[in-house]
């Protein structure tokens, strides 16, 4: 039984053996001097803001919106493409009233400007 296994050990083996000797090399030859901007709790590249009640555009939540309508489409499209031939005409049609409201949705914002950076 060990023989089945012994690969698989070797493999793990040297992978936590390049794992040491790399995390080693970095101590030994890092320079492990740090300056205030790795010490920053925040890594976003810019300074946190005075006041947590600041307002934000709400263009950032529209697009965030929009993402998430357009990537749960492509979670529904990809079950339909494979049952196609199983759900029918109805599968057809219902996908594509499904499709017709979201691009309907689509326009409604390009037209309001929702996309638009300015």
């Amino acid at each position: 039984m060990l023989q089945e296994y012994f690969p698989i050990l070797v493999f793990l083996g040297v992978a936590a053996g390049i794992g040491v000797a790399l995390l080693a090399l970095g101590f030994l030859f890092g320079s492990g001097v740090k300056d205030d901007a790795k010490l920053s709790p925040y890594e976003c590249g810019f300074e946190p803001f005075d006041d947590s009640r600041s307002k934000f555009d709400v263009r950032y939540y529209l697009v965030a919106i929009l993402f998430i309508i357009f990537d749960l489409e492509i979670a529904f499209l990809f079950p339909w493409a494979i049952s196609l031939d199983t759900v029918g005409r109805f599968g057809l049609l219902s996908m594509a009233l499904f499709l017709a409201i979201l691009v309907v949705g689509f326009i409604y914002e390009w037209k309001k400007g929702a996309l638009e950076w300015d």
